[in-house]
């Protein structure tokens, strides 16, 4: 005999599973490389300091 399975585990299962799929997918088409996020960091902290450095004290 077969075994009993009950639909909505199993469709639930496949949601999950489709989501894991999409959701890597993503992290691949949209995510940053740590050289990237580094690169970004600098820039900011450059443009922060440069900002700080012409501020103006009345």
């Amino acid at each position: 005999m077969a075994e009993i399975v009950n639909l909505r585990v199993v469709r639930k299962a496949q949601n999950r599973a489709n989501a894991e799929k999409a959701a890597a997918e993503n992290r691949t088409r949209f995510g940053r490389t740590k050289a990237e996020r580094v690169a970004q960091d600098r820039e900011a902290d450059r443009i922060a300091k440069t900002l700080d450095g012409a501020k103006r004290s009345d």
